[in-house]
């Protein structure tokens, strides 16, 4: 991992979420829709998912009315009914995500502000499993890409897009350039009106435009350009024990295989 090539295969998620806190610490979220699709780093998209997880949005609806997004519930519910959004359980979504990422050897997974939804779905697996999981993925199955870092370095960064935004008055109080995944869309497209939708897949495709323009970008520009979540490797979050014991046995039997 680590050189992106043509045939690199990346998958971009993106997670909705309701608070489990009154006061809106959006560190403990729990995901009611995920959204991801299978690109390349120009922006083709081969498979797209999407699903809504049963295990909040039903099974926890006092949890679900402190969602970002509640006023879209009774948009879910009429969309379900209709059979134009998938219901299933977390450990439904996972296999289908973790199919999809063995059909297509996917090597990264990418998100904007991916520290968000990675801890959305840690937070979330724990909370179904009732603690038996700690984390999402598989421990080494993938990396974690950040969309907004890339962004950061390739876009936001240059004299263009300042004066673009600052012309606009797309700014913080502080006066510096907003530069969240809708405003780096409105700058590349030109669509000064666009409004994410904030719905997983929806939001997922306008993510992976995003990565791909900053790719672009970083190549015309020859800028350096942030792509790890986890640029350091001392921020990589400590293994378990269980982890460090099944990395031992591993190396010590390499035919052995866990499911998980």
């Amino acid at each position: 991992m680590g050189y992106f090539t043509k045939n690199t295969r990346i998958m971009v998620i993106d997670t909705e979420t309701a608070n489990t806190h009154d006061d809106c610490d959006m560190s403990d979220v729990q995901v009611y829709d995920c959204g991801w699709a299978i690109c390349d780093i120009y922006g083709n998209v081969y498979e797209t998912a999407s699903y809504v997880n049963s295990d909040i949005f039903y099974g926890e609806p006092d949890l679900m009315e402190s969602a970002y997004y509640a006023k879209k519930i009774p948009g879910y519910i009429a969309e379900l009914e209709a059979g134009t959004r998938k219901l299933a359980t977390l450990w439904q979504i996972r296999r289908a995500m973790f199919a999809a990422i063995e059909r297509y050897g996917v090597e990264y997974v990418a998100a904007y502000n991916a520290r968000f939804d990675a801890n959305a779905l840690n937070r979330t697996i724990q909370w179904v499993s009732k603690s038996f999981m700690r984390y999402f993925f598989r421990f080494g199955q993938v990396e974690w890409l950040d969309i907004m870092k890339m962004a950061q370095d390739a876009v936001a960064s240059t004299r263009n897009y300042k004066t673009w935004a600052t012309d606009r008055g797309f700014t913080m109080r502080n006066g510096a350039p907003r530069k969240t995944a809708e405003m780096i869309y409105r700058y590349m497209t030109g669509e000064d009106d666009f409004k994410e939708e904030h719905t997983g897949l929806a939001d997922v495709l306008i993510e992976v435009q995003i990565m791909a323009f900053c790719f672009s970008e970083r190549d015309r520009r020859k800028v350096k350009m942030r792509t790890k979540l986890w640029e350091n490797p001392l921020e990589w979050p400590e293994m378990t024990p269980f982890q460090r014991d099944l990395m031992r046995n591993i190396k010590a039997n390499p035919t052995l295989r866990v499911a998980v």
